[in-house]
């Protein structure tokens, strides 16, 4: 029943309804259905499902992030066709299409030219293993249908996977081949090993604009008709639509059929880069017509996506669990750092921080940590694999100096090929960004390392990345986590910097991470899990009654020395203070939890000045 809608609602009957309110019914119906919890188990999914195994003009979804939003379109909304044979005109509908009908009546006073807007939208980057896994685990299971057989396109995005349900593992595991020229393929259906600062040259293959390298998966220019003004660039999404892979979209480098330059007439305006860029193989780059769309505030697939009533039981029941998990996260957490309970609690704290507003251009809340004194062996590297275990999103930034000077961090607009040229700080919201300081050797940063130190410089002191557009820069706010791990204090800003001390001294650092991380259950990791992604959504508030005892207490810390607590020591305070207090399920702030934030406080301060003691030479 449900996709006997999607075909009425694409065929000229529907069109030619006699109720002019048939389409905002039909999308009203639509929308009603994909609200429902269910929908995720008869939907299929472009993330999970290799896209021979998909239907045409059929209903899917996808998660993803809108990484450029394109020029908007003209396309014959409505239009009649003559019929060889009779002569007679038939009404058609051109909505959620992206080719027409032969036999196109190009003197039909009928034909209405409509608009829309095509977004360009890749998987969200850095989404890590086990919540893909967990996806695709959940996802709506296709059994190929008896009327149609799946055939691999030329260049599917999924040809080197075997069939899906007896190696689901191998679409998913992470591409470490590295890049060469010889693999076409290669380049053709993932995200260059490395982003260099370069410029794009579409005409020599085929980009698919992933902001992170070695990123794999389906990119689709989504199709949108409606709502223009609730959608912005980098924004996650889970968009519901109807899926175009019509060959004629396949076509490339070669004219255009007529009939498609008649659907979006503009295409004959565009210059090759340009078309090159917009108008990917379909094959590559699939076409979904948007019938919904759903905001994504986090992509846990471990908690229930949307604000429901299902939620809110869900976090109810969890918040009862809150203190113990807290304390199985933070011993675990005590572990990986060598034992160091100080600074487990600050990255268990740093982990579950979020810019929950902004007041003027301070973004409120945002908590950048810097771990330093951090062992010089793959201590980093390690660290960040647990750390990637528990959060959906991360990327390890490895600062050495080749990398710094080479690589793109900042999205670039391409003016001939008119697209907005990815970086790697084109991230979704609450991503973990893990930059390994301890890599960065001596030598010269150049011109490109420069700007890039300054734009890691701008995302951590104001949570923000400004674009380049040649002649300007254009500031996208983004809500990012970063952690900085250094061997001595970080170059970088910080808000919070706690000199690592470790307890104890493995003989085989690899080893013994290894065998801590082992040691947790699934179950007991599913947990800090959803831990730290629910401790991220709740509300928090001071009452007047603790705001009045923490003005007096910042009053009476300045009686004796005015230099020894400064205004930016307390706000870090209170940072501390309202993350400890979320950190235990709390969505107020007592006066325990402000003298507990103090106390850390006060030890991580002590330890700060012990360390540069001890390093006379250290700022």
């Amino acid at each position: 029943m449900r996709m006997w809608f999607v075909c009425r609602f694409c065929c000229p009957a529907a069109q030619s309804n006699s109720n002019p309110e048939w389409e905002a019914k039909v999308l009203e119906y639509f929308k009603g259905q994909l609200r429902e919890k269910e929908s995720h188990s008869w939907v299929p999914s472009l993330n999970d499902v290799p896209l021979h195994y998909l239907k045409p003009n059929s209903l899917v979804k996808f998660r993803c992030l809108v990484q450029d939003m394109f020029d908007p379109e003209f396309y014959m909304g409505v239009y009649e066709t003559v019929d060889p044979s009779t002569k007679a005109n038939v009404l058609r509908c051109g909505k959620y299409k992206d080719v027409t009908e032969c036999g196109v009546d190009l003197n039909s006073r009928n034909t209405v030219t409509a608009e829309r807007q095509t977004f360009y939208c890749v998987p969200i980057p850095g989404e890590s293993p086990w919540a893909k896994e967990i996806s695709f685990l959940s996802a709506a299971r296709v059994v190929p249908s008896t009327s149609y057989v799946p055939s691999r396109q030329k260049r599917s995005y999924e040809e080197d996977d075997d069939d899906m349900d007896t190696q689901p593992q191998k679409q998913r595991e992470p591409h470490t081949e590295p890049h060469g020229n010889g693999d076409s393929k290669r380049q053709e259906t993932e995200a260059p090993s490395s982003q260099t600062t370069a410029p794009s040259d579409c005409s020599s293959h085929l980009d698919l604009n992933f902001p992170l390298p070695g990123e794999r998966g389906p990119a689709c220019l989504v199709k949108v008709y409606e709502g223009l003004d609730s959608f912005k660039l980098n924004d996650t999404l889970e968009i519901y639509g109807i899926l175009s892979v019509n060959p004629v979209l396949t076509v490339l480098g070669e004219e255009k059929d007529p009939s498609l330059l008649l659907l979006n007439p503009t295409e004959s305006m565009e210059t090759p880069e340009e078309q090159r860029a917009h108008d990917p193989p379909a094959s590559l780059v699939p076409r979904l017509h948007m019938l919904y769309a759903r905001p994504l505030q986090h992509n846990n697939p471990l908690l229930p996506s949307a604000p429901t009533e299902d939620q809110s039981a869900f976090v109810s029941s969890f918040l009862v669990e809150m203190a113990s998990v807290r304390a199985e996260l933070l011993a675990y957490l005590t572990h990986v750092l060598l034992g160091d309970g100080l600074a487990a609690e600050y990255l268990l704290l740093h982990l579950i921080s979020n810019v929950y507003t902004r007041r003027d251009v301070l973004p409120l809340g945002k908590f950048t940590l810097n771990l330093s004194g951090c062992p010089l062996n793959s201590y980093t590297e390690r660290l960040y694999q647990i750390v990637q275990q528990l959060v959906p999103c991360s990327y390890r930034l490895s600062m050495s100096l080749h990398t710094m000077n080479s690589m793109r961090l900042v999205p670039k607009k391409d003016y001939v090929a008119n697209r907005l040229v990815s970086g790697a700080l084109q991230l979704a919201r609450n991503t973990s960004l893990f930059l390994d300081e301890t890599q960065l050797e001596q030598g010269q940063l150049d011109s490109s390392g420069v700007r890039n130190i300054t734009a890691l410089g701008n995302l951590i002191s104001w949570q923000k990345v400004d674009y380049d557009f040649s002649y300007h820069q254009m500031e996208f706010p983004c809500n990012i986590n970063v952690l900085v791990t250094s061997e001595g204090r970080s170059l970088l800003p910080s808000d919070c910097q706690v000199p690592l001390q470790p307890q104890v001294t493995p003989p085989n650092m690899e080893e013994y991470l290894t065998t801590i991380h082992m040691a947790q259950f699934t179950s007991q990791i599913n947990k800090f899990r959803v831990y730290l992604s629910l401790a991220r959504t709740l509300d928090y508030s001071i009452s007047d009654e603790v705001t009045k005892a923490v003005e007096d207490d910042f009053v009476d810390m300045r009686k004796d020395d005015p230099q020894s607590v400064t205004a930016e020591d307390l706000h870090r305070m209170l940072v501390v203070a309202r993350l400890l207090s979320l950190s235990l399920g709390q969505t107020t702030l007592s006066r325990d939890g402000w003298m507990r934030a103090k106390h850390i406080d006060m030890l991580r301060r002590s330890r700060t000045e012990q360390q540069k003691s001890l390093n006379g030479n250290e700022p």
